[in-house]
């Protein structure tokens, strides 16, 4: 399937792209195939225009009809080099594979600190030159705070809308992901959720092992039933990602 990706890719930018990477936890050596996704960065020369955005929908939904089974479970960014080198906030928004296999322009928010940071260290070189010369160095403090952002922006206002766990995958991603940003924030380092999950046992699971226990051992159709146990653990995420 990624050989078929960077075909079509090539095909449908040509001398436009500057490098095709998967990262996430393919890169990171923790890939699951029964819970991960496929990760992809497609680094342009320039920022994309408009126009050239229905072909590459074209292409992701070619590669989902050809049958592949990862073709369902992938999302990538289309980045160009000058905004991929270091993470602007105000310069975030770009073309992108959502999870659900829809195709548009998304902002990226401060996990694309941490994305980078993979991506630069671990990312896997389907074609281009190594990320290190295309991504500036990612400090710790970098991550801390961006592990921070993260929490802020997107996780606390699960406390007032809870809608988003309704789902098992849902509380199975949100309590692994607690796990990696306390990781982050502790040790200003990336880890990959099952090695997060497992220094959070080591250290701090006397009260939430069965819980993260549970996420780690989830798989696609089983029920974890397990709102409030995940809230309570964004919760006390949140109470500790400062300190």
């Amino acid at each position: 399937m990624l050989d078929q990706l960077l075909i079509g890719v090539k095909d449908v930018l040509a001398r436009d792209v500057v490098g095709v990477y998967v990262h996430g936890s393919l890169a990171l050596g923790d890939f699951n195939p029964e819970t991960s996704d496929v990760d992809f960065l497609v680094v342009t020369r320039q920022e994309l225009l408009a126009e050239r955005l229905p072909a590459l929908d074209r292409l992701h939904a070619e590669l989902r009809n050809q049958g592949f089974k990862w073709a369902v479970n992938m999302e990538g960014s289309y980045i160009s080099r000058a905004s991929l080198r270091r993470y602007d906030p105000h310069k975030c928004r770009h073309p992108a594979l959502r999870c659900d296999g829809s195709f548009g322009v998304d902002g990226h928010a401060s996990d694309w600190i941490i994305q980078r940071a993979i991506i630069r260290e671990h990312g896997i070189i389907l074609s281009g030159p190594p990320p290190t010369g295309l991504i500036d160095p990612v400090e710790p403090a970098g991550l801390k705070k961006a592990a921070q952002g993260i929490l802020k922006e997107w996780w606390a206002p699960l406390l007032e809308d809870a809608s988003r766990l309704a789902t098992s995958e849902y509380q199975a991603y949100a309590v692994l992901t607690m796990c990696r940003c306390l990781y982050t924030i502790e040790k200003g380092l990336v880890a990959s959720k099952p090695a997060a999950a497992m220094w959070m046992i080591n250290t701090r699971g006397n009260e939430w092992e069965t819980l993260i226990r549970q996420a780690m051992a989830w798989r696609r159709g089983d029920e974890l039933n397990a709102i409030d146990e995940t809230l309570a653990f964004v919760t006390y995420t949140l109470e500790h990602a400062g300190k």
